[in-house]
């Protein structure tokens, strides 16, 4: 297994309780997909270098966790076709 680093961006005009879902799901894809060593940190709202789609903010996530390519793979798939994921960017780490 390889260790793997996800820092998505939200929509900020979502609330809590829509963020936290989208959390929540995107962790279960990893976990249903056989990752493992999960860990979600929560950065909150934070200005964009530039506007995305009109949005100045945004609500940032960064997401560690082990796992095979294709866990990262599904979980990559699953952010592009979700409406409430601006952007992410997907890093392998070195070992």
């Amino acid at each position: 297994m390889k260790a793997y680093e996800v820092l998505y961006i939200i929509r900020p005009d979502m609330d809590d309780e829509a963020i936290t879902t989208t959390v929540d799901k995107l962790s279960e894809v990893v976990n249903a997909n056989g990752g493992a060593d999960l860990s979600v940190d929560k950065w909150g709202k934070r200005r964009l270098a530039y506007e995305i789609n009109d949005y100045r903010e945004g609500f940032y996530v960064l997401m560690n966790f082990n796992g095979e390519a294709r866990t990262a793979q599904e979980l990559e798939r699953i952010m592009k076709i979700s409406d409430s994921v601006m952007r992410f960017l997907t890093t392998k780490k070195e070992d």
